[in-house]
């Protein structure tokens, strides 16, 4: 059920992308909103499978295909939602680390990852563009990353969804993935999977919902008749 897109070597079974769809309709068919299944296939994961140095996959990969290693993503901050570019979270070169320093919010499994994958901008300059932004490895642990609230939502009561906190966290060089700014790029191949995800689950889900009603108003009588007989 786990990383099934993940090869072999890494301890997963290098399946396509229609097997994690699959997994997908079934979770959302029965509304399992809380198993995070989807992000953790579909859009976090392959950031380390199609980005991330050798070092780096060995590291985390065999992790992520046991399930000890849950994986998070954070792009949205309080000020900046699908504007990706008006982000605000700073990570500065310090020579052998960066020292990171923001805020994120509305955070899928923020509350359970281990590590989070954090968008953020390494050059200041405000003519840099989308070249500003790279994505570090923040791990669970480092010190300076903190836990906000688990936020109230309207649905989807079992999955965590936080806001975290960065201040001053010394993240170590090799924990960049892939190259410094070049963070927009990787999150502009990835985002199009991830869409693709939500839209299969959101289909499984309305097909569900029809198929329970359907079911139930031929089940209930009132009056002395099926609902589905007015």
């Amino acid at each position: 059920m786990l990383c099934p897109g993940v090869s072999e070597e890494y301890g997963g079974v290098g399946a396509d992308f229609r097997y994690n769809m699959v997994i997908a309709e079934e979770v959302s068919r029965l509304g399992l909103t809380g198993i995070g299944f989807s992000l953790h296939n579909d859009v976090t994961t392959p950031y380390l499978t199609n980005v991330a140095n050798e070092a780096q996959k060995q590291k985390f990969l065999p992790r992520c295909v046991s399930g000890y290693c849950i994986i998070a993503i954070a792009m949205t901050e309080p000020g900046t939602g699908s504007d990706l570019q008006g982000i605000k979270t700073s990570a500065v070169d310090k020579g052998d680390h960066y020292l990171l320093n923001g805020s994120k919010t509305f955070i899928t499994c923020g509350q359970q990852a281990d590590i989070v994958l954090v968008v953020c901008r390494t050059n200041q300059d405000p003519a840099a563009g989308a070249k500003a932004f790279s994505i570090l490895i923040v791990e669970d642990g480092m010190p300076g990353f903190e836990r906000g609230r688990n936020l109230d939502k309207l649905g989807q009561k079992a999955q965590d969804t936080s806001e975290l906190f960065f201040n001053d966290v010394k993240v170590p060089k090799e924990n960049l993935l892939g190259e410094e700014g070049m963070g927009f790029i990787y999150l502009m191949r990835e985002l199009p999977q991830e869409r693709l995800s939500i839209a299969v689950s959101a289909m499984a889900s309305c097909k569900s919902v029809i198929e329970q009603t359907v079911n139930y108003v031929k089940e209930r009588k009132a009056f002395g008749k099926r609902i589905a007989e007015f």
